[in-house]
């Protein structure tokens, strides 16, 4: 040890022993220098464990954000029209006679003998209404005829004896001219007498409502007591008739398609409260002309309705024969119809989205003609988006039979 080192240890030995506190003050700061040590450290350890977590938060949420980015549609390719298509149209049925039942005389309900739902035959008593002034003229006129063939026969009796002095010449001409006119008269005036009574006897079977025709009773508007009164503002039906086999349905097919509705084809009905059923008619006969309000032509199809399951009034939906055509043809749900025009999305081999201008034909309903724009080999996305872009990159996903249509 140098003589240096010797004072210096000397100097301290002579400070400790000026001062008995320094060696705690020395070993306090030494625990607080630890301390701050061990604090550093741990701030140092939990910034490198959030930089950790964030840095591995960004990635997943990169991953996720480019997960979702991706685009996936389906894809369905178009089909040849050769074999025809149907043309689906909406329609209403009717029964084949319809007809408001009114009474022809007026009086007051008496009963009525069937309602609502009921199936009646023709010429069977619906109803029976009472009306006492009718009988009493019915009456009276055949009173007054009486009276009147009293009259003729007078007259036919002094006819012949006039003409019998006629042909003595104890009577003059004018004298036999009339009696042969009173005669005439009181003839004519007692065929108007029957007439007159064949008239209110015919009135007089108004009283019994009858069905014009065999059908289901569809509307019952009167009851018993009601007073029904005819020829006025008043005068309602009293039953609605409604023949229901077969039944009538009218469909009205856009003038597109009018040329192509042949007499005799057959056309099938569904209905939506009938699932899995379908009905088979015939068109029968359409207007001829195209209506210039709607510009559509109005077609008439008669359908079975023997086991009336069909109801009339009933809402379906009529399809329609039409045309074979060797354009293609592809579901609606594939158009996107923007302001440059209709265009379609294809999908290339690449993944890559070309939106094509196309040109549309007829629609078919569910799908519709395409006159040129696209091939049967281009995939055509299936209910694109609004968003999809020229360039877009999709996926392609299989549907569930693993095969696009």
């Amino acid at each position: 040890m140098s003589e240096q080192q010797n004072d210096a240890l000397d100097n301290r030995s002579k400070v400790n022993a000026g001062d008995p506190l320094q060696p705690q003050r020395m070993q306090t700061a030494r625990r607080i220098r630890i301390v701050a040590f061990i604090v550093l450290l741990s701030l140092l350890v939990c910034a490198a464990a959030a930089f950790l977590v964030r840095h591995s938060q960004a990635k997943a949420a990169a991953a996720s954000s480019s997960l979702q980015n991706k685009q996936y549609v389906l894809t369905v390719r178009a089909k040849q029209g050769a074999d025809g298509q149907a043309l689906a149209l909406p329609g209403t049925l009717q029964g084949f006679v319809e007809a408001p039942i009114s009474a022809r005389i007026s009086g007051y309900l008496l009963r009525w003998n069937k309602d609502i739902g009921s199936r009646v035959k023709k010429g069977e008593i619906l109803a029976e209404i009472s009306n006492p002034e009718a009988d009493q003229q019915l009456a009276q006129a055949v009173a007054a005829r009486q009276q009147l063939v009293s009259t003729l026969d007078l007259a036919k009796v002094s006819l012949e004896r006039w003409k019998s002095l006629r042909a003595q010449h104890a009577v003059s001409l004018q004298e036999y001219d009339e009696r042969n006119s009173a005669y005439l008269h009181a003839r004519a005036s007692l065929e108007a007498a029957d007439a007159n009574i064949r008239r209110l006897k015919e009135l007089e079977s108004f009283k019994r409502v009858v069905a014009p025709f065999s059908g289901l009773i569809t509307h019952r508007n009167a009851n018993i007591g009601d007073l029904i009164e005819t020829g006025g503002s008043t005068s309602r039906a009293l039953f609605s008739l409604a023949q229901t086999d077969p039944l009538r349905v009218y469909v009205y097919v856009p003038q597109t398609y009018a040329a192509q509705i042949k007499q005799g084809a057959v056309a099938t009905v569904t209905q939506a409260e009938l699932p899995g059923q379908s009905f088979k008619g015939k068109i029968v006969r359409t207007a001829g002309a195209i209506d210039v309000a709607s510009r559509s032509l109005q077609t008439e199809i008669l359908l079975p309705n023997q086991d009336g399951k069909l109801l009339p009034g009933a809402y379906v939906n009529v399809s329609l024969p039409v045309a074979a055509s060797d354009e293609l043809i592809v579901p609606t749900n594939t158009l996107l119809l923007r302001s440059e025009g209709p265009r379609v999305g294809v999908v290339d081999n690449e993944g890559l989205v070309h939106l094509r201008p196309v040109v549309i034909g007829k629609d078919f309903g569910l799908t519709v003609q395409i006159l040129n724009g696209i091939t049967t080999d281009d995939n055509l996305v299936l209910n694109p988006s609004d968003s999809l872009a020229e360039g877009d990159v999709v996926i392609v996903a299989k549907p569930e039979n693993g095969k696009n249509n």
